[in-house]
Formats: C-alpha cells, structure tokens, sequence
C-alpha cells in the first residue's frame, strides 16, 4: 500500500524526456559517422557496454560476473584499436570494485557468506610490508608504490568472489563451461592471426607502446625460418601464450569433473581443448609449450590416483584422459595437415632450440643460466638488503613514467625472484616465500579432502595452476604473477578451491556405469 506509483503525468513525462535524449544522441552520433570521426563512435558503445555491466552487477552480481569475465579477456582488443587509451585499461578494475561492493552488500544482508581465507595472516604481513615499501626513500616516486600495490593486490578480493559464485555443482559447471568458451574462441583467433599475418586483430597502426609487444616475429637458429607470434585479442604475444597455459589446465580438470558428474557441456569443452593445444603449437612460446605438456602429464597421472575408486567409476576418469588425448592429437594432425607450413616452422623451431643435441639448443640457458644470472644482478644492486620500493620493477612502470612525467626506475632484472629483491628487498622475497608456502600447503590439503570424488579432477587442476603460478612461473618472472589476467584466475580459483568441500554435501544422482567397463573395474580393482 505504501509503494509509490507514477502517475500517467509522470510517465508521460519520462517518455518524452526519453525520447528527446535519444534524438539527441541520434542526431550527435550521426554527426560523427558523417564526419568520419568513428572514434567517438567507438568510445560511445564501450561507454554504453561498461554501463550495461555496472547495472547488470549491481542488481545480480553473479550475472554481472561474467560480464567482467569476458571483458578481462576482451579488453585488450579494445584497447588495440582506440589508441591504447588508458582509460580503458582501468575499466575492468571499475567492474570488479562493483563486483566487490554488490558482494559485500549480499553479504551484509546475509544473502552470501564471506570467505575467511587461512592464509590471511601471512598474506597480511607480505601486504603491509608492500605498503611499508612505497615509502622508501629509493623509489623516484610514490606512484611506483600505488601501481605495485594495485598490480599485487588489487584483484586478490576475487577469492572471496570465487568462493561466493560457486554455491552448487551447476555454478561451477557453469563457470568451467563458460570459461572455456571464451578460452577456444581467443585460441580460436589466435590460431587464424598466427596463419593469416599480424594484420589480423591488429590495427593498421599499432601505439608506440605497444608496437614491439604486438607484432613479435622469430626466426629459427639453423633453418632460418620467420614465424610470428600471435596476440590474439591481446596486446601481447606473451599474453597469450601464459593464458593458453593456464586454460589448458582448467580445461584438463573441467573435462574429468563433466566425464565424471555431467553430461552438460562435454563437447565444448573437449573441442575447446583441441584448439589451445593447435594454438599452443603455433604461438611460439617454448616454455607454454613444455610447462602445457609436462601438466598434461602429471594431471595424468594424478586424475588416476585421485579417482573415485570406491564407486567404480575410475572407468571414467581413464576415458577422459583417452578422450582428452586422442582430440587434442587429431587437433594437431589436421592442423599440420591443412598447414604444414606454420606447423612445420613451430615445430623446427622448438627442435632447434629445445633438443639438447641440437648446436643451437637454448634449454639449460632458458632454465637455469639466465634466470640465476638474473638473480644475482639483483643481488649485486647496493640497496638489495631494502630495496628500491614497492612497483620499481613491477609492469606498466612506463607508463607512470610516461603520463606523470615521473623518472624511470634504472634497476630492472628478467628473474621473478630477482625482481622480488628489487622492489622488496631480501626480507620481501622471505615472506614472498613464506605465505606463497602456506598457501600451496593449503591448497594441498583441500585436494585431499577431494580425492576419490566427482570434484578431485578440478580441484587438483586449480591446486596445478596456483602451484605452477607461485613457483616456477615467478622463479622466472615476476610479470607472469603480475599479468592481470593471470592474476584475477589465480585469485577466483583459490576461492573456487576451497569453496569445493563443501559441494560434496550435495549428492547428485551418479551416472550409470557403462556396461563394457565392468570387466575393466574388476581388473583394476580386486
């Protein structure tokens, strides 16, 4: 009785308050196209989109999730093509602010449950010394400070998002099918720019900035062959290439988890991991290439351990595995058959620098040589002990040189430890140390707790990416942990991670085992 109701005055007054403003932009945007000016066009509807997801987030977060999903993936193509306009490199972190305020909304009216992460103390005392470091009297500017701590940071509240998504097995089924989606249509396009010519998803003129990282080419030691590196919908080849690696992954476990729960999505997922492992083969990157194989073997061998033997259902299991293998190898067949050429060119450059009998191999230079080398430039800095302050060696340094006219930080090293020591110093590398530990250790005991059940093959396959993220990756370098679509995937899946126990309470109806596999089950278990 008390809800107030427009008047027919009212609404008829909204109408034509509507409508003028919509002849307006009508009329501006048709000055616009017929003064050819696009941009202004351009910058229009993605105005008009990031609206569209603010709304869509602030009244249903979980549906406004997606929206943020997609734009984190796509807004480098974007970017591309207005001119790397750095408004628009801040539009995501606009999205996920909101994604942060709807949720601790939801959770203030109890409507969501807020996680409490184990690691917090630790993570808490690697922050605060972050902090501490912007105000080091080394670093040329406290905006170096503000850009570590937002590249570090700023995306770790996605835990919380991530473990609030998934309530039921049908959101995570929903989150792994959608991820996937988007992941066979960027590696989709990767595939076609990296066979069709840079020109492909790359405008005519690319921004000084990021000229170099968009239009990479190599040539083979000993043949001499030219190969490009795609970018795909990104800025960078590098980009690319670590996303691949990380939707490889998510993709093995989404694949064991759907063989064993649901029959919902199989088939995209299993045509999506066909074409990341074409364009893993053609997108040039020798570590993606050795890191995506030596997971896909280890996942191996763990899906099988962590099977659920007690239902009689590792039939399963080993299917996905064959399934899984025996697509990705016809995937790589066709595309050597139909392109012989890329294929031909990748593969002689990966054997002329991989092989250790090859007289150009780089293997144990790329290894262990160069990153160690790099590791002690870092300790043969004079302020190694302090450091030179929070986001001296951390991405996008350039362009808070480059827009607040800051001085440049002189001291960069290519070793993620290294650059660890740099920016931290030798007590910010030891915590580094201390709360990346404790939360692998972590992550581990959650994957106990999963094992022999439908939700072992995603959660082993998230604990992979976190591990694989945390050490070896950051041993390298720092900018894969600070890439900000790596990042927002490492934090939504430790909250996915530890959100997966407690789906274990619900009991969905099991599928029915194939009569043919029965044979199998008894031989393997007596």
């Amino acid at each position: 009785m008390n809800l107030h109701v427009a008047s027919p005055k009212q609404q008829t007054v909204v109408g034509l308050g509507l409508t003028a403003l919509s002849l307006v932009l009508a009329w501006e945007i048709g000055g616009w196209i017929a003064g050819e000016n696009l941009t202004q066009v351009e910058y229009l509807f993605v105005a008009a989109g990031i609206a569209v997801a603010s709304v869509t987030i602030l009244r249903n977060w979980r549906a406004g999730f997606y929206i943020f999903l997609t734009w984190v993936l796509f807004e480098d193509a974007i970017r591309k093509f207005l001119g790397n306009n750095m408004m628009i490199y801040f539009g995501k972190d606009f999205l996920v602010a909101l994604i942060y305020l709807s949720l601790y909304l939801a959770v203030r009216n109890k409507r969501d449950r807020v996680f409490r992460p184990p690691f917090l103390i630790v993570l808490s005392l690697f922050f605060w010394w972050a902090v501490i470091q912007v105000l080091n009297p080394n670093s040329p500017s406290y905006l170096y400070g503000f850009l570590g701590l937002k590249i570090d940071f700023f995306y770790a509240p996605l835990m919380l998002v991530g473990f609030a998504l998934v309530r039921s097995d049908q959101d995570l089924r929903k989150f792994l099918v959608v991820s996937m989606v988007l992941a066979g249509a960027i590696a989709g396009l990767g595939i076609i720019q990296s066979i069709v010519g840079p020109g492909f998803l790359n405008p005519t003129t690319l921004a000084p900035e990021i000229r170099e990282l968009g239009d990479l080419s190599k040539v083979t030691p000993i043949t001499h062959q030219l190969i490009h590196l795609p970018s795909s919908v990104f800025v960078s080849a590098g980009r690319f290439s670590g996303y691949l690696f990380s939707v490889s992954v998510l993709g093995m476990g989404t694949a064991g988890y759907l063989l064993l729960h649901s029959t919902k999505g199989r088939w995209l997922v299993f045509g999506a991991l066909g074409t990341i492992a074409v364009a893993i083969a053609l997108c040039g990157s020798r570590g993606v290439l050795l890191l995506s194989a030596g997971s896909a073997l280890c996942m191996s061998a763990a899906f099988i351990w962590g099977a659920p033997w007690r239902t009689r259902q590792v039939y399963r299991m080993l299917k996905a595995i064959r399934r899984g293998a025996v697509i990705m190898a016809m995937a790589l067949a066709l595309a050597a058959l139909v392109f012989p050429k890329e294929i031909g060119s990748r593969w002689a450059f990966y054997s002329e620098t991989l092989d250790p009998r090859s007289t150009a191999s780089e293997l144990n230079n790329r290894v262990w040589d160069y990153p160690i080398y790099n590791l002690m430039i870092a300790f043969s800095e004079p302020h190694w002990v302090m450091g030179y302050g929070t986001g001296t060696a951390s991405l996008g340094a350039q362009y808070v040189a480059r827009i607040f006219k800051q001085k440049k930080p002189e001291v960069a090293v290519e070793s993620g430890w290294g650059s660890l020591i740099v920016e931290l110093g030798i007590f910010g590398l030891a915590l580094w140390f201390l709360w990346t530990t404790v939360l692998i250790y972590g992550c581990w005991r959650v994957v106990l707790k999963l094992r022999q059940t439908r939700l072992f093959p995603v959660g082993f396959g998230a604990f992979w990416f976190i591990a694989v993220m945390l050490i070896p990756e950051t041993y390298a370098s720092l900018n894969v942990y600070q890439d900000y679509v790596l990042n927002a995937y490492l934090w939504l899946l430790i909250g996915v991670l530890y959100r997966l126990p407690e789906l274990l309470n619900s009991r969905p109806v099991p599928l029915p085992a194939p009569a043919t596999s029965r044979a199998l089950v008894e031989q393997l278990v007596p």
